[in-house]
């Protein structure tokens, strides 16, 4: 049986756990190793059974403990080519762990085989990725992304779990104490994915076949699960489909201390 679990998400740390067959991936490594260590222990996930790290793009909450978690575990850590290339110039990457440009095409790894996808963000080179488990289910990671691309959409169709970024609500951005080049960068096509513009793609997700869907990556200045989550309900809700009959919904927690996690 496959295994979603959300380790962290938020603007502040990012990762999460894939698995199935007694072995997994970890995409992204936004927290420290130590609080790495502890969540990946509290959710009964054993280190030693993780194949390796994927990563979507340099930005801090997305990386903030690789270099130590990664050295440590000596876990094989993936990246496009431009976040190869960032990691590489900020120092992230050394002798300790073997990292590689994950191609276009993807890469079988413990069972699993991983593709990655472009999304629109404002860094060197980020991507989402779709895991095809070795029971053949099919889950997505999309987050980071200002808009939802046709190279996105066509990612996400037929997948069996879907995680979206649902990082803000409009209203509470555009009235909040942030900046205006920060406002205007997070709006923007290279920036974060709203509440509306997530709940939007979830109906055509549910037609094509996806059941069940986890919203993630919430900002904790500009938005509010609850609120999050009923923007994307309700959308769903207006397109006669039904909770627990046509899809199940959840918020990924910002740390996962209550073995949170989707079964497929």
């Amino acid at each position: 049986m496959a295994k979603v679990c959300p380790l962290f998400s938020s603007s502040s740390g990012n990762s999460i756990y894939v698995g199935s067959g007694g072995s997994g991936i970890l995409i992204d490594v936004g927290s420290t190793a130590k609080q790495m260590e502890m969540t990946l222990n509290n959710n009964e996930i054993d280190i030693s059974t993780i194949n390796a790290i994927f990563i979507t793009h340099e930005h801090t909450d997305h990386i903030k403990g690789l270099r130590i978690f990664a050295s440590r575990y000596g876990i094989r850590v993936y990246a496009s080519e431009g976040t190869m290339r960032a990691l590489i110039e900020s120092g992230e990457l050394t002798n300790k762990f073997k990292c590689d440009v994950i191609s276009k095409k993807g890469i079988e790894i413990g069972g699993a085989y991983v593709v990655p996808f472009h999304n629109s963000h404002d860094a060197e080179e980020t991507v989402g990725y779709v895991i095809r488990t070795s029971d053949d289910k099919k889950i997505a990671i999309a987050t980071d992304t200002g808009y939802i691309s046709d190279t996105i959409h066509n990612s996400l169709i037929g997948c069996d779990v879907v995680v979206l970024e649902s990082n803000h609500d409009i209203n509470m951005l555009k009235n909040g104490m942030y900046p205006y080049y920060l406002k205007k960068r997070i709006l923007s096509d290279v920036g974060h994915l709203s509440n509306e513009a997530c709940a939007n793609e979830l109906p055509k997700l549910v037609q094509s076949g996806t059941t069940r869907f986890i919203l993630a990556h919430l900002s904790s200045r500009n938005n509010i699960p609850e609120l999050a989550y009923q923007t994307s309900i309700s959308m769903l809700e207006d397109f006669g489909m039904k909770k627990d009959i046509d899809f199940q919904l959840c918020v990924a927690p910002k740390k996962n201390e209550k073995r949170e996690l989707v079964l497929v």
